[in-house]
């Protein structure tokens, strides 16, 4: 019994941090209709500012927590809402999600730049040095008094702005009906800064009273805090009474988990992985939604032709042959995975980009088919990518079974879960029989060697080679990619993101073709997990995390996720620009952390993705075919004399960038007097097709003017 109560104190505390963190993500929800991922994140800078002031300069507690909770947590939150979160009214929920994505990627990059992680940073608890309170058999520290204090404060708060103030009727009542709202003399927009405010405020709180547990770590710290978003699911993210209770869920269950869980070697993780198993069950549990109904985006993506398909494979392949003739040995290491983990990359275009389902956990599947790859894959056999294939498609379908009645932001969270699971307990799980019949292993907790590719006796050991066989294997799936989209199958994906309700009302089996996207997207990403372990030859859990596929999501999304460039955006964003960013500036290099999550929050300004922007640049030059083959006859004596060494390394690479910007300028200033020589050349949008013949141009551009999709306006089928 006294056990008992000791673990019941244990928990109840944690529910109290919990539900502090867990209202402020409620309140910011109903009120702006943004579910905040990097809420843990802006606790996790609060924890770390209060450490800089009270530990490192010796500020007073009172004066520390004033200046961290009332100061800099409340402006910082309104600074979020007016230079960011606004800008959202209107996008679609997939947009929201990658900029909170973006904003916790860039808060983390943020706090390693000015936080040395390699630092230890002990904080003491609150009234550290005070005699325990006794509690009957068992004692509550100072500590937990004051959360649980806190918690109870914060509770009582909430309900009296809420129900008893102007202020807070008007936030329930602006999320009912905005505009209604405004006819009463209300403000919303104040409204929704004050809600910011208090919700960051709140987040603060939370960081400071668990962060003492914890290594100040900025990614586990911001991760920890995603334990509290069960509590606000269990709420449905609206109801704070029953967000409270399922923080004392969570809580108590973590609370037990440590006092009376069996030590053993595969039940390790499972405390750590608790909360987050009970967020994916709440999921589960939810009432199922209704349909989704016709959804209007700002987002466009052109079916891709065969021909642009062709060419852009063409393209990979040479490109892969001209960094494998080109690049130093270490700089194939470096620059080699950008092809291998673009398969990862490209397996989140046809999930998200034609079917709209989101998925925050395909490294996860990429590094299943790295262990299956690591297993079955000795000698460099290449039968295991086909393994690899088949087992992450297998687990794709498994984990999309129970989660596919879901959809959004719950999408986006189920899918999120599984892969915390994995990596804080079933990636560190070691060799597990199963019932006798066959034996299941991960990463036996540690690291896996990997052999490289033998194909038909040919070995891929050097790097050269190995990118130009990622090379062609990437524009394989990029083909694969293009095949789907242009396909019934396609087709009816691109339909059901558009309107799963007129999907279903036309017997469209949105089941079965939510599990076999969802199968297919996992199947990619896992053979594309399997070439990067043999490009690394040395694989640990670590490679394949939450937190290092989160810039992965978000930079394939800001690409354009509905393209098939868009995966090469991600991975030469990530794996190429940035690591030679760090080695040409290396004096700055350490400001480059923050780049990909201020790269995403672009995209509340472009829905449509940066490699539609370049595809309508060039569209000059790709629309020409005298300039495209005189473009590719400059870039392959250009190659010529590079091999003759002629030319060194910097020089062909700018040349390689300049040639298609001058030839795509060449041609759309050669194109400017014959179109002023046109009588009515230069017409309004409305007007053409009327005075002058219509084109393909046009089309793309009315299509962009009115902000419709390809269903919209050639039909599903």
């Amino acid at each position: 019994m006294d056990k008992f109560l000791t673990f019941t104190i244990v928990g109840l505390s944690t529910a109290a941090i919990y539900s502090v963190i867990a209202s402020g993500l409620v309140l910011t929800y109903t009120t702006t209709g943004v579910f905040n991922f990097a809420h843990g994140a802006a606790g996790m800078l609060a924890a770390f500012c209060y450490w800089q002031f009270h530990f490192d300069w010796g500020w007073p507690t009172p004066v520390a927590l004033v200046v961290v909770l009332l100061v800099l947590a409340p402006l910082f939150g309104v600074l979020l809402e007016m230079v960011i979160m606004r800008n959202l009214e209107g996008t679609s929920e997939t947009t929201r999600l990658v900029v909170s994505i973006s904003l916790l990627v860039a808060m983390i990059g943020l706090s390693v730049l000015i936080w040395k992680p390699d630092e230890s940073r002990p904080m003491a608890r609150f009234f550290q040095s005070s005699a325990p309170i006794s509690v009957g058999p068992t004692t509550i520290t100072w500590h937990q008094m004051v959360t649980l204090l806190t918690a109870v404060a914060v509770a009582l708060g909430l309900w009296l702005v809420l129900t008893r103030m102007r202020v807070g009727i008007a936030m329930r009542a602006a999320v009912d009906d905005r505009n209604l709202t405004m006819l009463t003399g209300a403000r919303p927009r104040r409204v929704q800064m004050l809600a910011w405010a208090i919700g960051t405020a709140l987040a603060g709180i939370g960081g400071i009273l668990i962060a003492p547990g914890l290594v100040l770590d900025a990614s586990s710290l911001s991760l920890v805090i995603v334990s509290a978003y069960a509590a606000a699911i269990f709420g449905r993210l609206r109801s704070l009474p029953m967000t409270f209770v399922g923080a004392v869920v969570v809580g108590c269950a973590e609370g037990y988990l440590q006092g009376y869980l069996p030590q053993s070697p595969f039940l390790t993780g499972l405390r750590t992985a608790a909360s987050v198993l009970i967020l994916f069950v709440v999921l589960l549990v939810l009432p199922n939604p209704r349909l989704r109904g016709r959804i209007r985006s700002r987002e466009f993506f052109p079916a891709p032709t065969w021909k642009g398909a062709l060419g852009f494979a063409a393209a990979m392949v040479a490109g892969g042959v001209i960094l494998a003739t080109t690049l130093s040995r270490p700089d194939l290491i470096t620059y080699g995975q950008v092809f291998s983990l673009g398969i990862v990359a490209l397996s989140l275009v046809p999930l998200i980009g034609f079917a709209g389902q989101v998925s925050l956990c395909q490294l996860s599947f990429a590094g299943i088919g790295a262990v299956v790859m690591a297993h079955l894959g000795g000698g460099g056999n290449p039968l295991a990518l086909l393994w690899a294939a088949l087992i992450a498609g297998g687990v794709g379908a498994l984990v999309a079974l129970p989660a596919l009645r879901l959809s959004g932001i719950y999408l986006a969270l189920a899918t999120a879960s599984f892969a915390i699971v994995l990596d804080r307990w079933l990636f560190l799980l070691p060799r597990l029989s199963v019932f006798g019949l066959f034996e299941v292993s991960t990463f036996n907790q540690g690291s896996l060697s990997v052999d490289s590719l033998t194909i038909f006796g040919a070995s891929f050991a050097d790097p050269g080679r190995q990118m130009i066989l990622m090379s062609v294997l990437f524009a394989l799936a990029a083909l694969l990619v293009v095949w789907v989209r242009r396909s019934a199958f396609g087709r009816i994906l691109v339909a059901m993101k558009d309107s799963e309700a007129a999907c279903a009302t036309l017997g469209i089996d949105l089941f079965g073709t939510k599990l076999a996207v969802f199968a297919l997207s996992a199947a990619l990403a896992g053979v594309g997990g399997a070439l990067y372990a043999t490009q690394l030859g040395s694989i640990s859990p670590g490679n394949f995390d939450f937190v290092t596929g989160l810039p992965v999501f978000m930079m394939t999304v800001v690409g354009g996720v509905g393209m098939v460039g868009a995966a090469l955006f991600c991975t030469v964003s990530l794996y190429a620009v940035l690591p030679l960013y760090s080695a040409l500036l290396p004096s700055i290099a350490r400001y480059a952390v923050v780049l990909p999550g201020l790269a995403g929050l672009s995209l509340a300004r472009n829905p449509g993705g940066a490699v539609q922007d370049v595809r309508e640049g060039f569209l000059p030059l790709r629309t020409s075919p005298p300039a495209i083959g005189a473009t590719v006859g400059i870039v392959a004596g250009l190659y010529l004399l590079r091999m003759l060494d002629v030319l060194g390394n910097w020089p062909f690479a700018v040349l390689l960038i300049v040639v298609p910007m001058a030839a795509n300028a060449a041609v759309q200033g050669l194109s400017r007097p014959e179109k002023a020589e046109e009588p009515g050349a230069d017409v309004p949008l409305e007007w053409r097709g009327i005075v002058r013949p219509w084109t393909e141009a046009d089309r793309i551009e009315l299509d962009q003017a009115l902000g419709v999709n390809e269903v919209e306006i050639h039909g599903a089928t």
